[in-house]
């Protein structure tokens, strides 16, 4: 009861942390508005400023041909993914109320039913270069292309953070097409871009250092979802060493695991703290399957001939690298990709405009894109709500 209680305390101090941040940044909006040249509209707080022009002019003017070519490719990989995100979300139609494909990414917060748990500090740390790497890619774009920029600035939607970069919208009107497209892909092929870097890096770090270097014994808990068959009972950095007897070595011998158990299953969990026993429950995204409600990830332990050599705390300094560049390269990934849905007022949506325009009227254009964005976002609000919601009323 004690380990269920710590559980919850510790998903409502995170919640504590979301709303004490929002009391305080709006009351400074609202207090300092003209000292800090704030704009409010509604749920939305701006700042803008003009500093980072001539950043981002001169990294526009350094290379101007090189600007072109790259968002030359990065216009059909742009359209293939804006193909790819209709068809899944289009697909997903068949599971939206059982298993969203759509959820709010809140760091530090584990949601029953979500695919993923972002942790805290990567989780903003990943954000922060979405945000920054999207808006300096539509910026530097514009500029390529000749449309001022009027100004750089961040934003709060309730206590949704973001960034942006103003273009001048006559400018762009006139722009030609090419270069209207160039202009909206840049933002997700530059988070694209960093996705693929980052995707690189882990790839350098897990095969070439941490592969040689640790074994796996176990899976260790990372997480337990509130509310869910595990929650109070097993705890996070506990780590699975076997279920019912079954020895746990890997990821595949967890996995194929659970795949066999049902609804009621009594499995006794035998960690390096003792032996825990939980009764599985129904799956919040699929009330057929079994459920415990805990995330697991490989544990790993030092090779005996790297420990003899480098000692116990050097060689664990690669993991914090490691996790920074996956959420790095998993949230510019998702956010990109998103943001290629062809909906407007998204990136996706605008491109679609722009390329049906080379055929079509102006009036034929809006009679495609305005019922494409309309079922498209009915979609989105569905998943969110529902998902979203029904995740955070299981939490109490």
């Amino acid at each position: 009861m004690n380990q269920r209680l710590d559980q919850k305390g510790d998903f409502l101090n995170v919640l504590w942390y979301y709303a004490i941040a929002f009391i305080l940044i709006w009351s400074v909006a609202v207090l300092f508005r003209k000292q800090l040249k704030i704009d409010i509209e509604g749920p939305l707080l701006m700042r803008k400023t003009t500093r980072l022009r001539n950043f981002i002019d001169r990294v526009a003017q350094k290379r101007p041909r090189f600007w072109r070519v790259f968002m030359n490719i990065g216009i059909p990989v742009s359209v293939f993914f804006m193909g790819l995100m209709f068809y899944f979300l289009v697909i997903s139609l068949q599971t939206l109320l059982e298993a969203p494909s759509v959820s709010i990414i809140l760091p530090g917060v584990d949601i029953p039913g979500s695919p993923i748990f972002v942790p805290l500090i990567y989780g903003i740390i990943g954000l922060a270069t979405v945000m920054i790497v999207h808006e300096f890619g539509h910026g530097i774009l514009a500029r390529v292309e000749g449309v001022r920029i009027k100004s750089i600035g961040v934003l709060l939607l309730a206590i949704l953070p973001g960034a942006f970069v103003e273009p001048d919208e006559e400018d762009v009107k006139k722009s030609k097409r090419i270069s209207k497209l160039r202009i909206y892909a840049a933002g997700s092929i530059f988070n694209l871009s960093l996705a693929a870097v980052a995707l690189i890096i882990t790839f350098i770090l897990s095969s070439f250092i941490i592969a040689p270097t640790f074994h796996s014994d176990g899976m260790e808990i990372s997480s337990v979802v509130p509310n869910s068959p595990a929650d109070g009972i097993l705890q996070p950095n506990m780590v699975i060493q076997s279920i019912n007897g079954y020895n746990i070595k890997n990821t595949s011998d967890y996995t194929q695991f659970l795949n066999k158990t049902k609804i009621g299953d009594t499995l006794t969990f035998q960690t390096q703290q003792g032996a825990f026993t939980v009764t599985t429950g129904a799956n919040p995204n699929n009330a057929s399957k079994s459920y415990v409600g805990i995330r697991a990830k490989q544990h790993l332990a030092l090779n005996s001939d790297i420990l003899n050599v480098w000692g116990n705390q050097l060689p664990w300094v690669v993991f914090p690298l490691y996790d920074m560049f996956y959420w790095i390269f998993l949230l510019n990934f998702a956010v990109g990709t998103f943001n290629l849905l062809p909906l407007k007022p998204l990136d996706g949506g605008l491109m679609l405009e722009e390329l049906l325009r080379y055929k079509l009227s102006k009036e034929n254009t809006r009679r495609i894109t305005y019922p494409i964005s309309v079922f498209l976002l009915i979609i989105l609000v569905v998943s969110v709500v529902y998902g979203t919601g029904r995740g955070l009323l299981m939490m109490f």
